[in-house]
């Protein structure tokens, strides 16, 4: 089974622990490392391979959910600014990479993808120490879903 369906497997089935929340189009999830704080995806769900893949309306809803995440990671830390980044070249089902950026980024990668970090060597997700973090973006959202009815 391809990553991105076991994930989404997972999640429905209430075994992924870095499930945010159920979004419109799929599940906001917490990165399986936080070498940026807060880093997130956005898992379609049902999985699809690509953008292309989903009608007009299920693209916008989608879209639409990876700015909300945006949003809430933006409220629920001290980012100064969002990244987004569909690729789905070594993982070929849509997914969005949302990466929180920080002024105290190492000068030689606050400028520069977050791919330029050491992936190998960061702090893997945990509860224990993201968990904080992973309930105040579910409340942001939360409330901007409770606003938005």
């Amino acid at each position: 089974m391809a990553l991105i369906t076991e994930r989404v497997a997972l999640a429905r089935n209430g075994g992924n622990d870095k499930v945010i929340c159920r979004m419109p189009s799929g599940w906001a999830v917490m990165g399986d490392v936080q070498f940026l704080p807060g880093y997130c995806l956005l898992l379609p769900d049902p999985v699809v391979a690509s953008l292309n893949d989903l009608d007009a309306e299920a693209r916008a809803v989608y879209l639409q959910d990876m700015a909300r995440i945006g949003d809430a990671v933006l409220q629920a830390t001290d980012a100064l600014r969002m990244n987004y980044e569909i690729l789905g070249n070594s993982e070929p089902e849509l997914h969005c990479h949302i990466f929180p950026r920080y002024a105290n980024e190492p000068d030689d990668k606050r400028r520069m993808p977050a791919w330029f970090y050491d992936w190998k060597s960061a702090v893997p997700y945990a509860e224990e120490v993201h968990g904080a973090l992973r309930k105040k973006i579910a409340a942001v959202l939360a409330e901007h879903q409770a606003a938005a009815k």
